[in-house]
This record gives C-alpha cells, sequence and structure tokens, in this order.
C-alpha cells in the first residue's frame, strides 16, 4: 500500500512560564492509503496536538507532514484551506454543529464553503444523511437530536466532501457505552465503504481494536501496541 500521510521529525514545543514543554519529540508517523489507524495515549500526552498537526490545523515547531508526498508545508494558506476542505474531514468529540441550522444544513455547509450551489449541496447532504441512518431527521434543529444523532450529522458533515482521510478525535468521548458502540460501527462501515483512510484519537479500547493499527503515543513518540495489550 501507498503512504497517504506521513510526519517526518516530528516536534511540537509550547511555552510553558520560563520552561518549555516538549509534546512531540522527533516523532516518525505512516499511515498507508485505506488504513485505519488507532493513536491512544494518556491524557495530556499530545494526541490531539498530533491530530490538529496532521490536519494541517496546527504547525510543528520543526518537522514536516507530508500529504500524498507533497510536503504541507510548502502549501499556500488557500492550498491547505483546499486540503482541510476537500481531503481532509473532522470529527471531534464536541459535534460542533451550528445549533441554528438543521442537519441537512449543518452537512452542507462544507459544500457551500467550496462554492457548490445550495440545491446540489441540499442533495448531497441528505444522501449522507440517509447513508447515517438520519433520513428523518434532515429539519431537526440540534437541539432536538439525542447526543448519538448529533455526532451522526458531524460524521455525515466530514464525509459529504468525500475527502481521502477521516480525523476523529474521540468521536465516541460524550456518548453512552450502547451509542458509543454504535458509532464505532458506523465510523468501520463508511470506512470501508468509502475506502478511507482513518486516524483515530481515542481512550476507548474498543474503538481501537477495531482499527488495523494501534500506536502509543508516549513520551512524546509513537509506539506500536499489540491487540492483546492493555491500553
Amino acid at each position: 500500500m501507498a503512504i497517504l500521510l506521513r510526519a517526518e521529525n516530528l516536534t511540537k514545543v509550547f511555552r510553558s512560564g520560563n520552561s518549555d514543554l516538549v509534546v512531540l519529540d522527533d516523532l516518525q508517523l505512516e499511515v498507508e492509503a485505506g488504513e485505519m489507524l488507532a493513536i491512544v495515549g494518556e491524557s495530556g500526552s499530545g494526541k490531539s496536538t498530533l491530530l490538529h498537526i496532521l490536519g494541517a490545523l496546527d504547525k510543528p515547531t520543526t518537522g514536516e507532514i507530508y500529504f500524498d508526498q507533497k510536503p504541507v508545508s510548502g502549501f499556500s494558506e488557500a492550498e491547505k484551506d483546499r486540503l482541510r476542505n476537500r481531503e481532509f474531514g473532522f470529527v471531534w468529540q464536541l459535534h460542533f454543529l451550528l445549533p441554528e441550522f438543521t442537519a441537512r444544513e449543518n452537512v452542507m455547509m462544507p459544500l457551500l464553503i467550496r462554492g457548490m450551489g445550495s440545491e446540489e449541496a441540499g442533495r448531497s447532504a441528505q444522501e449522507w444523511l440517509e447513508r447515517v441512518g438520519l433520513q428523518h431527521r434532515l429539519s431537526h434543529r440540534t437541539g432536538e437530536l439525542s447526543g448519538g444523532e448529533q455526532q451522526r450529522v458531524a460524521l455525515a458533515r466530514a464525509l459529504v466532501s468525500e475527502p481521502r482521510v477521516l480525523m476523529a478525535d474521540e468521536p465516541t468521548g460524550n456518548l453512552d457505552a450502547r451509542t458509543g458502540e454504535e458509532t464505532m460501527q458506523l465510523m468501520q462501515r463508511l470506512h470501508s465503504e468509502g475506502r478511507l483512510t482513518t486516524v483515530v484519537v481515542t481512550h476507548h479500547q474498543g474503538l481501537a481494536q477495531r482499527c488495523d493499527r494501534i500506536l502509543k503515543l508516549e513520551n512524546g513518540r509513537l509506539h506500536a501496541v499489540s491487540f492483546s495489550q492493555t491500553m
């Protein structure tokens, strides 16, 4: 398989008072096209920071991210915007849906931002809401949806642009056990159907073990974890 996403000599340092806090330390990572990768680790280990850098939402202190063999540091801001809008889809622990809009309107947003007409964007949004099982919730606003339904809308919004990479940061973190399990199954199905490359940051052992590979972030670096190990 080809390497779609690669981090090379990645370091991220935050200034904390009079000292430096090294969160990522000369980190190396290769993600194959079509892979479903879980990144686990203790709270505060830098998992979300790593995901933000991989998704071109933040910059490393040193090192480079390569997407499709191209160095992201060489992209203009407009090219990074296009990368985030078309190639990457993001799902967070908090869904960040816009409460004044309906489920359908929320899912339309990435397509409208890229300049697609509202009629075509509406059709695509409806198709994706049907794919996540919310065809009966198209006109409901965020406050009228359950937590699991809100996360399904967020998944549809992340994938409506048909990105190559889905990045998920604790996607089941705010859900109860049953709803979290349903969300995990849905993510796995959408990953397979869409031939996605998926990177999941999670504390949830069940979600991690659904992935093709598990890496643990510890002391700023990634280490392989076997499925038999307790995280």
